[in-house]
């Protein structure tokens, strides 16, 4: 279980709705699914049932956790089968897109991204660009699997070298290959975030 002082209770999962080719992938799902329940944490998703969305999710529910599956009306014939869904401990079906990416956002307190396609790039990329801009201090990890993501890395050195990401100390995702140091490192980072939170606190207290 995570330690009460941190406020991580539930971590979104962005992922491809497809398997990909590297068997890893999959793999990489479920044992991501499996360390978020044994840490005793939500997973909020986009409600898939295929693909790596569905090993992650299945790694939850096989080892006890709880589901969170958010997903689009339009969506839930192609992403999913409704007889999978039912097995989700919590549902809820959006009229549109834009509905779903704000409810797993607001419903979560750190993001993951596993392997996946424009989908999965956009949902992590909008969630670094609200950190760019303030909007939260919420922990955001490129699970690298096999290195899937170095090309995006490499994007993102380009950018801020030419001078296009600005404020870029709020843009600092963890990189992290392993599956198995995902979630420690998330709750280290809620807890650098909480102690530097408590240290501004106490300055201001005795201006």
């Amino acid at each position: 279980m995570t330690d009460d002082s941190v406020p991580i209770r539930s971590i979104c999962v962005y992922c491809g709705s497809r398997p990909g080719r590297d068997p890893s992938y999959i793999a990489a799902g479920r044992e991501l699914g499996k360390a978020i329940a044994d840490s005793g944490l939500r997973l909020v998703y986009g409600g898939g049932t295929k693909g790596i969305m569905g090993a992650v999710a299945s790694g939850v529910l096989s080892n006890g956790g709880q589901v969170t599956g958010i997903i689009p009306e339009f969506l839930v014939d192609m992403e999913a089968t409704r007889h999978s869904l039912a097995q989700l401990d919590e549902l809820i079906i959006t009229p549109d897109m834009h509905t779903r990416k704000h409810m797993m956002y607001e419903r979560a307190d750190a993001f993951v991204a596993l392997p996946g396609g424009i989908g999965t790039l956009e949902e992590i990329v909008e969630i670094m660009t609200w950190a760019q801009l303030g909007q939260h201090e919420k922990p955001m990890i490129f699970a690298n699997i096999n290195g899937f993501w170095d090309p995006m890395m490499q994007l993102i050195r380009h950018m801020t070298a030419e001078g296009f990401v600005h404020t870029a100390h709020r843009v600092q995702p963890q990189v992290i290959d392993r599956v198995v140091d995902i979630i420690p490192a998330i709750v280290r980072e809620a807890a650098q975030i909480r102690g530097s939170r408590a240290g501004e606190d106490a300055v201001i207290a005795k201006l």
